[in-house]
């Protein structure tokens, strides 16, 4: 997908954000209610209706998350899907520290060591430019509070992910009508194919992911999800951005602190079978 909406020239990202959502949101439903999640749904809506709070809690997370989607399709259109990636590099040291900051989870070794060579990394950042890329730190600081305000909540599940993509239909929208809605399509008769697809490859993702969640060994899920910051990585150099001479101090230890991690969970996963027996 983050490859995917470069193609879709002549939108902009707000416009695929729109369209995504459009799109995604009644396949999500038909997922749930073939699966059988939709009770979620219905138990969520109960909780609507007797917890006040949730109704600033719900838009709230659906802001927080409908921000995260909107720049995963707007960077790679804009010279900022290094920056992304970089992001995405970042999010499970982040994850990490709000885990031991929020619930007091204990550090293991490679952690530790981990934190303090992205620290090392984002420190270098700092010194040279004075900052950390705004797109780099909404993705590392924002997914967290997204994941820490859902599970205080108890929103944590496909119900929860369902009502905050349905509180953003409203915006989705409003970019595709102020983009020209249908009177782009007609101008470029092509799109008429390539959106369908953009919003099969985001369900199909979505599915996928839910399913792989379930069965998967959680170890092994865990590690995958290193994985996506490497393919936007590749993604961000096939569009023509490149990693600067004077950026490595920074890209080089946030790396190797995904690789510490990386190494850790193999480990885990070598030794967890032995263990059980």
């Amino acid at each position: 997908m983050y490859f995917y909406a470069s193609l879709l020239t002549p939108l902009n990202g707000e416009e695929i954000f729109g369209w995504r959502l459009l799109l995604t949101v009644p396949v999500m439903t038909g997922f749930l209610v073939a699966t059988g999640e939709w009770k979620l749904v219905r138990a969520t809506l109960d909780r609507v209706r007797h917890e006040r709070r949730l109704w600033l809690i719900l838009p709230l997370s659906s802001v927080l998350l409908a921000v995260q989607l909107w720049l995963f399709l707007w960077a790679p259109l804009h010279n900022r899907a290094l920056d992304v990636s970089l992001g995405y590099f970042m999010l499970p040291l982040t994850l990490i520290l709000a885990g031991r900051l929020v619930y007091q989870e204990r550090l293991s070794a490679w952690q530790k060591l981990a934190v303090a060579s992205a620290l090392a990394g984002v420190a270098h950042a700092l010194v040279q430019v004075g900052s950390l890329s705004w797109a780099s730190a909404l993705v590392a600081l924002g997914y967290p509070v997204y994941f820490v305000l859902r599970r205080q909540m108890r929103l944590d599940h496909l119900g929860g992910l369902w009502f905050d993509m349905v509180l953003a239909l409203p915006v989705a929208l409003w970019f595709v009508a102020a983009g020209g809605g249908t009177t782009v399509l007609r101008q470029h008769p092509w799109l008429y194919l390539l959106i369908p697809v953009l919003g099969i490859i985001s369900a199909a993702a979505l599915a996928f992911y839910m399913l792989s969640s379930r069965h998967l060994a959680l170890g092994l899920f865990g590690l995958l999800g290193y994985v996506e910051p490497v393919l936007l990585v590749g993604v961000s150099l096939l569009l023509g951005e490149r990693i600067g001479a004077h950026e490595w101090l920074t890209y080089g230890p946030i790396w190797l602190a995904v690789a510490l991690l990386v190494a850790e969970g193999t480990l885990r996963l070598r030794t967890a079978p032995r263990s059980a027996a």
